[in-house]
């Protein structure tokens, strides 16, 4: 029960994130029950990931809105648990992707609240062509943000946590590179310029122009994070350290 009613505050906005909790005794004062079913109830909230309970002379509980970030680690499971490799979660995202940049484009206030977003991601990009892992890094942090300002909300978490899945398996795939050069300074443009091409369209409220361009781009990029057999495992590890 006192799990349900903190969990309850988190969510409707009671809690913000990074507050901390009140004290254990004050806690307590407000739920009066024995010390052993609080501290299950902290552990029930920090397994749903909605609190970090610090220990020490800094101790606490910090709280956590729930986001994408945890709705990928959750799918992320279920998905391992099922034998099922990066290369499905990029066939989903070309099925949803495109929707979501789709959706950005028509939007009514997209000059004000999405293409200024976009194009400042797109001109860093442009900065960091020399560098693979940076360079890799603000590309998926341009798609993430065009799902994130798609204005669907159910799409922001479900295809939001596709994204994260994908993203930390792209990143993970820069770091390890050992020849960064393999992925040529051209191809990198190349792939930005396509970005460009979508700002454009999303600016000129072309929903279904950017649908098409979105998911021919992403059937393009995705072929570069490989492993030898076109196959590899979700990485739990780095989406729980993200």
């Amino acid at each position: 029960m006192v799990a349900d009613q903190l969990r309850e505050r988190i969510l409707r906005g009671d809690l913000r994130d990074g507050d901390l909790l009140p004290k254990e005794e004050e806690l307590r004062e407000q739920y009066p029950v024995a010390k052993p079913s609080l501290r299950e109830a902290m552990r029930i909230l920090e397994t749903e990931g909605l609190v970090t309970v610090r220990r020490g002379n800094v101790g606490g509980a910090v709280v956590h809105r729930p986001s994408p970030t945890n709705a990928a680690y959750t799918l992320g499971l279920v998905l391992a648990s099922r034998g099922v490799d990066v290369s499905d979660v990029a066939r989903a995202l070309r099925e949803v992707e495109p929707s979501c940049v789709g959706l950005c484009a028509a939007r009514r206030d997209r000059r004000r609240a999405v293409v200024p977003i976009l194009r400042r991601l797109h001109k860093e990009a442009l900065g960091a062509l020399d560098d693979l892992v940076a360079v890799t890094g603000l590309s998926r942090q341009f798609h993430e943000t065009m799902v994130g300002l798609c204005g669907n909300e159910t799409l922001i978490v479900v295809a939001g946590a596709l994204e994260r899945l994908w993203s930390s398996h792209e990143t993970g795939w820069a770091h390890r590179k050992v020849d960064p050069g393999d992925i040529s300074i051209d191809s990198r443009r190349d792939a930005l310029l396509m970005h460009e091409r979508m700002i454009d369209l999303i600016d000129a409220g072309d929903e279904a122009g950017v649908r098409v361009l979105s998911a021919q781009h992403l059937s393009e990029v995705q072929s570069y994070p490989r492993s030898g057999d076109g196959r590899s495992r979700i990485d739990l590890a780095a989406l729980r350290s993200a």
